[in-house]
């Protein structure tokens, strides 16, 4: 039976881990097999799981593996310890993420998922997956469990006030936009993380249509545990609401919520009154430009490719690594391809850029202008185009192949 999948999400510094680890210990507690996964470039989700040791990164083993022209295996990410007084191991893994300024915290989430999928992770022996995952980052590498399925439910961590709260709304509307588009997921309701009792998260769930599901004071005893790498619900009034929850959790006692997600007009007046007066605009003699500068819409998207070597940097880590298996390409139908046009003269890099995609098939044309031009991600394309996402990837792959020889052969 595939283990039951539940994504985590919460504003940084709210708490997610936090909850995401006393959940996880609690439903391991029951005697059931567990993973958590830590989804946060941080790769902090675990800490305390392990006793204050960082795990290997997925991200960190595929490089070094990488390197090696090895092959990741599963006892290379996938780390378990016994906790005292538990009689079941807990097991954990850590996606990672780029070294700060050195690359997309979303594609390594991405990438991160590649590697497990083909590690088979929905296939192992386990009762529950969670997953703990950054939820105030818009870009859409921290939202591949929703817009893939990857989990079958939700649940939110937000506090009484209004930043972790506007985070959490934003993932409702991410999962609405999904779920209308053939997503899966399904929400839960959310988590009063530190609740002062003033309310605000629950008037907000009200709105919204949410459930909560359970409301932490914020205790200081608490707060010490997770600091010294040791966990909360070892104190009975903090293991009183994890157990509860637990208990309807796994006796399918809660249910899903329909939340309609609340506009940004609807969301910020629930904390108080919207200024009626529309915002003046500044004008270029404002900010004391001698002339007035414009932006050509139509040019935009030339500028947007710099040069061949953005492309190539464009690539798909895990398409090109040596860690992991081959894979087939997948060759579009010979009767696609269309016929050289003539090549105009002097061009500039960016033009033969362009010109170079015109040459290509027609649907390594569309792929490579959604994917680097209007930067769209692969989850994205698949549900536009109706292709499956490795399909995606390998015609993506051919694409830059041939741009590389039409760009090249044009000097």
């Amino acid at each position: 039976m595939a283990a039951r999948t539940i994504a985590i999400y919460g504003k940084g510094g709210i708490g997610k881990s936090f909850i995401t680890t006393n959940l996880s210990a609690t439903v391991c507690k029951t005697g059931r097999r567990v993973l958590q996964l830590g989804c946060d470039p941080k790769h902090d989700s675990t800490t305390s799981l392990f006793g204050g040791v960082s795990l290997p990164t997925v991200t960190e083993v595929f490089a070094k593996k990488n390197l090696q022209h090895s092959h990741i295996q599963i006892e290379d990410v996938v780390f378990k310890r016994r906790l005292d007084g538990f009689e079941r191991d807990i097991f954990g893994i850590e996606l990672g993420g780029p070294e700060v300024g050195r690359g997309c915290g979303g594609r390594g989430i991405i990438s991160g998922f590649e590697i497990l999928e083909k590690l088979g992770l929905f296939k192992w022996d386990l009762d529950v997956i969670l997953m703990d995952f950054l939820g105030d980052v818009v870009c859409g590498g921290f939202a591949t469990p929703l817009s893939r399925s990857l989990c079958e439910e939700v649940i939110l961590v937000v506090s009484n006030d209004r930043q972790s709260i506007f985070a959490a709304n934003n993932i409702c509307l991410a999962n609405n936009y999904f779920n209308a588009s053939g997503s899966n997921s399904k929400l839960l309701g959310i988590i009063v993380n530190r609740d002062d009792g003033s309310g605000i998260a629950e008037r907000y769930a009200e709105a919204a249509g949410i459930n909560v599901l359970m409301k932490l004071p914020y205790n200081s005893e608490a707060r010490d545990k997770a600091d010294s790498f040791d966990l909360a619900m070892r104190l009975p009034e903090i293991e009183r609401p994890f157990r509860e929850l637990t208990e309807k959790l796994l006796n399918g006692e809660l249910s899903y919520c329909s939340p309609k997600g609340l506009s940004y007009e609807e969301f910020m007046s629930l904390f108080g009154e919207i200024s009626g007066n529309r915002p003046a605009s500044a004008s270029f003699a404002d900010l004391h430009l001698a002339s007035k500068p414009e932006v050509d819409i139509d040019r935009l998207g030339v500028e947007t490719i710099q040069n061949l070597s953005t492309i190539k940097s464009a690539e798909s880590e895990t398409q090109n690594g040596n860690a992991l298996p081959k894979q087939a390409e997948f060759e579009p139908n010979e009767a696609e391809k269309t016929p050289k046009k003539p090549q105009p003269k002097a061009l500039s890099e960016q033009e033969k850029l362009l010109f170079c995609i015109e040459q290509l098939p027609p649907l390594e044309r569309d792929l490579i202008s959604l994917h680097d031009i209007e930067k769209k991600s692969v989850e994205e394309i698949a549900i536009i185009k109706q292709l499956e996402q490795a399909d995606i990837r390998a015609t993506l792959g051919n694409a830059r192949k041939s741009l590389k020889r039409l760009f090249f052969e044009m000097d």
